[in-house]
């Protein structure tokens, strides 16, 4: 691989607020992932346009890696994601490769913890050698090595995050193929005041990901000559909302736009059911769940959220290859798949077309041409992807869903603003 190949005409790479507070973690890591008394840090493969190899491309095998959450608090995301991509690398493992490469994919458990993130992406790039990562999983964890990972020319695809640092600054090794939050509520803001509210507000985690959304209304509504009514924010493990609602409340808000995730959404969503406070809720795909929808209390009915892939259900009217691919991942995992599954799949299945399209001669530079060639990508579930040079967000729509009777409804698609 030639680095020099890499554009470096965006690389203002920022260092995550993280990165500083782990830095000794990462050294002492460094220590237990690779052995030995040498540290190894996430340097620079070397710039040799003389060497005949590509790292982790063999004439039999390709490997790729990922760090995400096995048995933490988002495990959901993290396990429902790499059993879809499992179940299509060993589909083509199964029928011999990919120009007589086998697909090898290494994944470390992060329990959604920053040292552990540190130490799975340094093991992973320095003693596995991977070719590219795959479904890296939370914002968070991406960011505080994204930065190294990048520096050593490792390619990060379609990260499980919606944050706008998987996309900006612009960088030839990053490709998402979800959402990113904050369009996602520029979206929902433009359709609303399209659609006669009157008295937009915005409740958000006092977070960087809330920040996006807080951002995402503010610039959407300044491109509309408006103004947020409102802003409540909260710290993240907050769980009494009664107060920042009646905020809400007395400004006469008519729509509120959420910057949270699945638990505080629902305890917001209850707060409001209790006060009789009947605003229009709308979330975004970080607070996207059956869990939200199924509330006994019936809090989420009503509930808006702009996503990059609804939810499917079994008794839908599917088409008959998704039944195949429900009823195979049933069978392989014991359990129905939901929307990681979905995402997982869809990025193994990106991957695999990009190898096709690179052929034979496996190298960073073929592959991320070939990814950029995928201009018109439909998944087997409906849902386009398309890149190109100097464009690698994947997505600019968004589908607008809503809870109706417990279930997820989809009401429009191909919204963006």
């Amino acid at each position: 691989m030639t680095l020099a190949w890499i554009k470096k005409r965006h690389l203002s790479e920022y260092w995550s607020e993280y990165w500083s507070e782990y830095w000794l973690i990462f050294a002492l890591t460094g220590l237990i992932s690779c052995g030995g008394n040498e540290t190894r840090e996430l340097n620079p493969v070397s710039d040799d346009s003389e060497s005949p190899t590509t790292r982790g491309v063999t004439d039999d095998e390709v490997v790729f890696g990922s760090h995400t959450d096995l048995t933490g608090n988002i495990a959901i995301w993290g396990v429902g994601s790499i059993n879809g991509a499992r179940m299509r690398f060993d589909d083509v493992n199964e029928a011999g490769g990919i120009h007589g490469r086998k697909i090898r994919f290494v994944v470390e458990d992060t329990q959604y913890e920053i040292p552990r993130a540190i130490q799975a992406a340094n093991k992973l790039i320095n003693r596995d050698k991977v070719f590219a990562m795959v479904l890296n999983l939370g914002t968070p964890t991406n960011n505080a090595v994204l930065t190294q990972q990048l520096r050593a020319g490792i390619p990060n695809l379609f990260p499980l995050t919606g944050a706008r640092s998987m996309v900006e600054p612009y960088h030839d090794l990053k490709f998402t193929q979800r959402g990113i939050y904050y369009y996602e509520i520029r979206a929902g803001v433009k359709y609303f005041m399209e659609r006669g509210k009157e008295t937009p507000c915005v409740i958000h985690h006092d977070s960087d990901y809330g920040q996006e959304i807080l951002e995402g209304a503010q610039d959407q509504l300044k491109s509309m000559g408006r103004e947020l009514a409102m802003v409540s924010a909260y710290k993240p493990s907050e769980t009494e909302f009664t107060a920042s609602l009646i905020r809400l409340r007395n400004a006469g808000c008519d729509v509120v736009l959420m910057g949270t995730a699945h638990r505080d959404t629902i305890l917001i969503l209850e707060t409001a059911r209790k006060m009789g406070f009947e605003a229009t809720f709308v979330g975004n795909n970080a607070a996207y769940g059956q869990v939200i929808a199924e509330q006994q209390s019936g809090s989420g009915e009503g509930y808006h959220a702009f996503v990059h892939i609804a939810k499917l259900y079994k008794d839908d009217t599917l088409p008959q290859n998704v039944i195949d691919w429900w009823n195979d991942y049933e069978s392989r995992f014991g359990t129905e798949p939901g929307i990681p599954a979905m995402e997982g799949y869809r990025a193994a299945d990106l991957v695999v077309l990009a190898l096709e399209k690179a052929g034979p001669v496996l190298t960073i530079e073929s592959f991320i041409q070939a990814l950029e060639q995928i201009t018109d990508y439909t998944d087997i579930f409906g849902y386009r992807i398309a890149f190109g040079p100097g464009d690698h967000k994947g997505v600019d729509e968004s589908v607008l869903s809503v809870v109706e009777n417990g279930r997820w409804k989809t009401l429009a698609t191909s919204i963006s603003y």
